[in-house]
């Protein structure tokens, strides 16, 4: 059965494109357009194992997403995306733009692939 990622951009072409690459590497992806939404979808939605959130987003940057969702569930992986972050803060930080190979790279570092 393929892992569960919750992917979170505000941009919809951007979650689309990111979806699709994540999709290409075998995990069924959910989606959320911001930080609140993720939020609730983690509540309702206990299958999801990886979050991918991207940083700047209008209602909730993805810096909180992740601690707030670490907080609910442990065992989460989280994944940060940005194009203007150099610094994770503790979490793999992918920057954009990047490849396919790069966000393996990265999930098969930290989450292990779907």
């Amino acid at each position: 059965m393929a892992r569960v990622v919750l992917l979170v951009d505000d941009d919809p072409l951007v979650r689309a494109v990111v979806a699709s690459m994540v999709e290409d590497l075998g995990c069924e992806v959910v989606t959320a357009a911001g930080g609140r939404h993720a939020i609730d979808t983690l509540l309702t939605d206990d299958r999801i194992e990886i979050l991918i959130t991207d940083v700047n987003m209008p209602d909730m940057d993805g810096f909180a997403v992740a601690r707030a969702a670490t907080r609910m569930r442990k065992e989460l992986k989280v994944i940060i995306l940005s194009g203007c972050e150099n610094d994770g803060r503790g979490f793999p930080l992918v920057r954009k733009p990047f490849l396919l190979g790069d966000l393996k790279r990265i999930m098969e570092q930290h989450t292990g692939l779907c």
